[in-house]
């Protein structure tokens, strides 16, 4: 029987990461494997009380042993789950399969069966996702297209015509609705096979948030390992608590560094110089839309102007990721 590891990263979220193991444990049964819970040195207290709460329900000693673990270090997404992938199953053995788990993600009791018996069914699949909603039951855009050049340039224009002209470029296209392939998945609810990871590495820990699954899935892809988005796996994410994402004001040093790395590591430097001039062209189109017909210009404060500033400081300095 194929092992899988369920991987959930803490930072300051101890209760509702406790759900979220409660959630994966109930869909692992009758699936052989373990429970890792890595807390990304919350300095909360987080990892007193989920150390101590997972052994006071027995869980640690249970059919799918939970482990809570200390990574030491605020390294972010890729850097935290590295470090629970690499604590294996109990023992130290090595999965047949990983699968991340966000810690405001909640698998149905049938979602990871899922992930694993579509993975077992095709060989040549590298990573399975699922499909994700919120709490409210409305599906979460998680399948994308790899960011491209023109993909850059439509998301930032935002009008009808330039997306029917580049609708193969669309980094968010519509949903599917059947199980299929896609390029990349966020990575909220996502299994990996350990065989494809043994090949092209774990997560580069150079990305300190967003990105790093879509580098991830990426490198996969080239080395001949596709992904696949499963709707039978169905997963309620609540979204952002950790990041705050919903609630920026203006665009964080780490997002724009993310960026600008995916696209030098991925593409070069001249793409992602390229990539940038077009999100910003497209984005004086959307401006210029905004004061014509008086909409909302939407992004956060200073979005352009930040995103520019910080290419030119890449392009004369180097790649210099902004304190964390």
């Amino acid at each position: 029987m194929a092992s899988v590891l369920t991987v959930i990263l803490n930072w300051r979220t101890a209760e509702m990461t406790l759900r979220s193991a409660e959630a994966a444990l109930v869909a692992m049964q009758g699936i052989d494997g373990a429970v890792v819970i890595v807390d990304n040195d919350s300095g909360d207290g987080s990892f007193e009380q989920m150390t101590s709460e997972v052994a006071a329900r027995g869980w640690d000693c249970g059919p799918h042993a939970v482990r809570v673990l200390q990574s030491g270090r605020n390294g972010g997404f890729g850097a935290g789950n590295n470090f629970g992938i690499r604590a294996g199953l109990p023992g130290g053995a090595q999965p047949d399969y990983v699968y991340l788990l966000n810690s405001d993600a909640f698998p149905a009791p049938d979602a990871i069966g899922a992930l694993l018996a579509h993975l077992e069914a095709h060989p040549a699949t590298g990573f399975a996702g699922s499909r994700i909603h919120g709490t409210d039951g409305v599906p979460h855009h998680s399948a994308f297209r790899f960011p491209s050049i023109a993909g850059e340039f439509e998301q930032a224009a935002r009008f009808g015509p330039i997306t029917r002209l580049l609708r193969g470029s669309v980094v968010a296209p519509p949903l599917p609705e059947a199980t299929g392939r896609v390029d990349w998945l966020a990575g909220a609810s996502l299994m990996m096979r350990s065989t494809v990871l043994d090949r092209i590495g774990l997560f580069d820990e150079t990305f300190f948030l967003y990105f790093e699954e879509t580098e991830l899935c990426l490198r996969a892809a080239r080395a001949g390992f596709p992904t696949d988005y499963v709707v039978e796996s169905q997963v309620t994410h609540i979204g952002s608590v950790s990041t705050g994402m919903k609630g920026w004001q203006r665009v964080p040093g780490f997002w724009l560094d993310s960026r600008m790395y995916y696209y030098t590591r991925s593409h070069g430097r001249a793409y992602a110089l390229a990539a940038t001039a077009a999100h910003v062209a497209g984005g004086l189109i959307w401006r210029l839309r905004a004061v014509i017909q008086r909409k909302d210009v939407i992004d956060p404060a200073h979005y352009l102007r930040d995103m520019s500033a910080h290419a030119l400081r890449w392009a004369v300095s180097g790649f210099r990721p902004v304190a964390k």
